[in-house]
């Protein structure tokens, strides 16, 4: 497969993942009542990055979770093929209710993830907001959904993807933009 253009390189991605941290400080007024939940598999990581900028500027520590949305996405069956689906996994350290959720996603796209992840957060409490993180938002929405903090806007077309390579699992941080092959 040819590599893409990067949109995002390492040090694109550290300021981009810095800025979200500073406007969630800020629109928050602090970080008190608030948790991180990521949704997997690389919500996760950007979570814990975006957890750890916010330790550094605040001197103190915000809970991180993570979800796994497998169960509650409305296009299961058409993803695995009527197979058992894989479950990944959910961790929420602490009671969400009357917290001020953040989800963090790696790409928003058409909207139906952070749709499934709503659902699964609403199962564990009751928060007394959600906000949205992501680190691309690539437009294209099938459901009015839109992100409170966004790293990078980038216009695609349906015939393009983006691939979010991150450290904890790829070895190196980049974001590209690359032409989908059709099978």
């Amino acid at each position: 497969m040819a590599k893409g253009t990067v949109i995002l390189d390492e040090q694109a991605v550290r300021r981009a993942l810095t800025r979200i941290a500073h406007e969630i400080i800020e629109r928050n007024k602090g970080i008190e009542n608030c948790v991180l939940i990521g949704i997997k598999t690389r919500g996760i990581y950007i979570a814990n990055r975006l957890a750890e900028r916010i330790a550094e500027i605040e001197g103190s520590n915000v809970s991180v979770g993570e979800i796994d949305i497998t169960l509650y996405r409305d296009d299961l069956s058409h993803k695995n093929g009527n197979k058992e689906p894989l479950l990944k996994g959910t961790s929420v350290p602490v009671d969400v209710s009357e917290k001020k959720v953040i989800l963090v996603d790696d790409v928003l796209f058409t909207g139906r993830t952070v749709r499934a992840a709503l659902d699964a957060i609403i199962d564990l409490g009751r928060p007394s907001q959600i906000q949205l993180a992501v680190l691309i938002d690539r437009g294209h929405r099938e459901l009015p959904i839109r992100p409170d903090y966004i790293g990078k806007n980038v216009p695609t077309s349906k015939s393009e993807k983006i691939v979010v390579k991150l450290n904890e699992v790829d070895e190196f941080d980049e974001v590209t933009i690359e032409q989908k092959t059709s099978l």
